[in-house]
């Protein structure tokens, strides 16, 4: 439920680097190759199910949410056992695919295997309690006792257990404790007492098996995720301005000498090719940016391609649907969109380009508008090879400027401008002899 979020929104569905925190748990487990995945949900009634739906996924509803031992028990009809149940908290993102291949090595076939982890303070976690170095049983922070809370070694209640076992283990379960609730720790004492070894492991890093239950430990675990993805790019050679500000929302794959400076956020599938420099403040989503451009800071892109050795901004925005040529200068207030913009042209200031394909070295002055749509519709401008379009001109789509054909600055362009040719509408020009501005009239 997660009361400490402060929000509507089941715990679980809050997101970490663009994705709830959940579906980081669901892909983890999917890299581990499993024969089913169960995700068993109670707070927030379908909202879970109905955002993670997939063909792999079964969900099972524990309602009322009587503790962690009761929500395992929801998931019993679609386990297999002949195979091990591995079971993960969905608002516990981090935990790595190696760490939980470990924990499944150790506990084989026929092992209770638990992740552990040493706090410097374990207050509110399970303390395991070993005997002869063997771990016994797990012991609540509110069940337990002064020496018991004075131990480091604590659940994270991340587990592998024999499937069979844990069916016959879960029966056996008694909610008679502080909380009132079926623990799931509480099979570690019936694993003991049935003779069944039980193991631990311990990830590489705290980090992985830190939950979220408050708005302030979801941002602290973001920072976490993004610091780890930062020294990544780092060790492929990316250069970043500074680690500590980046946002990755998604994937990012970068070629040789790539330069990305502070606040950038990147979503979905990016892809920066060699030598390209990423500036300041940029948001670039869906997008393959070729060999050499530049984008300069500020610009959104999305669902765009930007050719090699283009220029976008700063303060320019492509929309989905953008495809630049190679060396296309795109200047500051210049929006893009469903438009091919062939090699070496160029609009540099304060134009919308939209529904429209340009040819190749083709100018686009200040203030030049394709008008696409009648209010109804879209339609389509066609500007062709080596033409030049002067500032302040509305092409009034469907439209076609030919091969070489020049409009004149101001031009409200309503029909094909013919190619090599001069085209122009324009009010003549007229001073006005003897006039006076008005004078304001006093009250």
């Amino acid at each position: 439920m997660g009361k400490r979020m402060q929000s509507a929104r089941p715990k679980v569905l809050h997101p970490l680097a663009g994705k709830p925190l959940l579906s980081h748990v669901i892909d983890t487990a999917r890299a581990l190759s499993p024969s089913a995945l169960c995700v068993i949900y109670g707070h927030g009634g379908d909202m879970v199910p109905e955002t993670l739906q997939s063909p792999d996924l079964v969900f099972a509803r524990q309602e009322p949410q009587l503790g962690t031992g009761h929500a395992v028990m929801q998931a019993l009809p679609h386990l297999n056992d002949d195979v091990p149940t591995l079971i993960l908290y969905g608002d516990v993102p981090l935990t790595s695919v190696r760490s939980l291949q470990c924990l499944l090595d150790i506990a084989d076939q026929n092992k209770l295997s638990i992740l552990t982890v040493n706090l410097a303070d374990p207050t509110g976690y399970g303390r395991i309690v070993r005997e002869a170095g063997e771990i016994v049983r797990i012991v609540e922070q509110k069940d337990a006792d002064d020496t018991e809370r004075a131990i480091a070694e604590v659940n994270t209640g991340i587990m592998v257990a024999p499937t069979a076992r844990l069916r016959e283990w879960l029966c056996t379960l008694s909610n008679n404790n502080a909380q009132g609730e079926y623990y799931l720790t509480d099979i570690v004492a019936r694993a003991v007492a049935d003779g069944v070894p039980v193991v631990s492991a311990q990830p590489d890093a705290v980090w992985e098996t830190l939950g979220v239950n408050s708005k302030v430990q979801l941002a602290e675990l973001e920072r976490i995720y993004q610091r780890n993805l930062a020294d990544g790019l780092l060790e492929q050679g990316v250069t970043l301005a500074d680690p500590s500000r980046i946002d990755i929302r998604g994937v990012l794959r970068c070629g040789r000498d790539v330069s990305i400076d502070v606040g950038c956020v990147f979503e979905g599938t990016v892809e920066l090719a060699d030598n390209v420099t990423i500036g300041a403040h940029c948001v670039i989503r869906n997008a393959r940016i070729a060999n050499g451009a530049s984008i300069k800071p500020f610009c959104h892109i999305e669902d765009a391609v930007v050719g090699a050795e283009s220029q976008v901004g700063p303060y320019a925005r492509l929309r989905p649907g953008t495809e630049l040529g190679e060396d296309v200068h795109i200047g500051n207030f210049v929006e893009v969109k469903n438009s091919s913009i062939a090699a070496h042209s160029k609009a540099n200031h304060l134009a919308y380009v939209g529904d429209s394909t340009v040819g190749s070295r083709v100018n686009i002055g200040a203030g030049v508008i394709t008008v696409n749509y009648d209010g109804a519709n879209k339609h389509r401008t066609v500007i062709e090879d080596d033409a030049f379009v002067g500032s302040d001109c509305q092409l009034i789509a469907p439209v076609r400027v030919g091969k070489g054909a020049n409009v004149g600055a101001g031009t409200t362009l309503t029909r094909d401008a013919p190619e090599g040719k001069l085209t122009i509408s324009r009010v003549r020009q007229t001073t006005i002899e003897g006039w006076k501005r008005p004078v304001k009239q006093k009250s």
